[in-house]
C-alpha cells in the first residue's frame, strides 16, 4: 500500500495553468522535507527534466510516463521543424515508448501560431493536461507530489518569462 501524505497535500495551494506560482520551488521542498520519508523527498527534490533524461531506467512509473510523453512531444516538434527546414529528422529523434496521435495535431497548432510565446503556451498546456490525466486516482500519495512538482515547474517557467527584461533580451538578439 502506498504511503499517504494527507496533511501535506491538503495544505498545498491549488495550481491552475496560467496562474502565478503560489510558492517558490524551495518553499515547496521545505514543506515536503519534514512530512515525507527521505527516499520520497529525494525523488521529489531531484525530479529529472525530460529533455535531459531517457526515463527508461527509472523505477517510478509516473516519471517514466511523464518523460515518455514529453519526449514524444519533443519528437513531434523535431519532425515539424525539420520538415520546414528540409532536413532529415531521424538523427534528431530520441527513442521513446509512448505514442499519441493527438500530439502531432497539438504541435501543428502550436507551430502555426504566429506568436512564439503563444505557441510555447499551447505546448505547455498539452504538458499540463497530460499531468492532469496522470493525476487521476492519485490524491494523497507520492504520485500526486511528483505531478504537483512538475506543474509548479511549469508555472515557474512562465513566471520567469513574465519577469524577463524584454528590452534587454531584444537588444541582445539584435546585437
Amino acid at each position: 500500500m502506498p504511503a499517504l501524505y494527507v496533511y501535506l497535500i491538503s495544505s498545498l495551494p491549488m495550481l491552475d495553468f496560467g496562474m502565478r506560482p503560489p510558492l517558490a520551488w524551495e518553499d515547496f521542498l521545505e514543506l515536503c522535507q519534514p512530512l515525507i520519508p527521505a527516499d520520497d523527498y529525494t525523488v521529489v527534490k531531484n525530479l529529472p527534466e525530460a529533455e535531459q533524461y531517457s526515463g527508461l531506467e527509472c523505477k517510478i512509473e509516473t516519471i517514466r510516463r511523464w518523460v515518455a510523453f514529453d519526449t514524444a512531444l519533443r519528437n513531434e516538434l523535431v519532425k515539424v521543424r525539420s520538415g520546414r527546414q528540409h532536413i532529415e529528422a531521424a538523427k534528431y529523434l530520441r527513442p521513446l515508448d509512448y505514442s499519441n496521435f493527438s500530439l502531432a495535431q497539438a504541435v501543428m497548432s502550436a507551430q502555426r501560431n504566429p506568436a512564439p510565446q503563444e505557441a510555447e503556451r499551447l505546448l505547455d498546456r498539452e504538458r499540463w493536461d497530460f499531468l492532469e490525466e496522470l493525476s487521476l486516482g492519485h490524491y494523497f500519495d507520492l504520485t500526486f507530489l511528483i505531478l504537483y512538482a512538475y506543474k509548479l515547474k511549469i508555472l515557474w517557467r512562465w513566471e520567469d518569462i513574465r519577469r524577463a527584461d524584454k528590452t534587454a533580451l531584444l537588444a541582445e538578439v539584435l546585437a
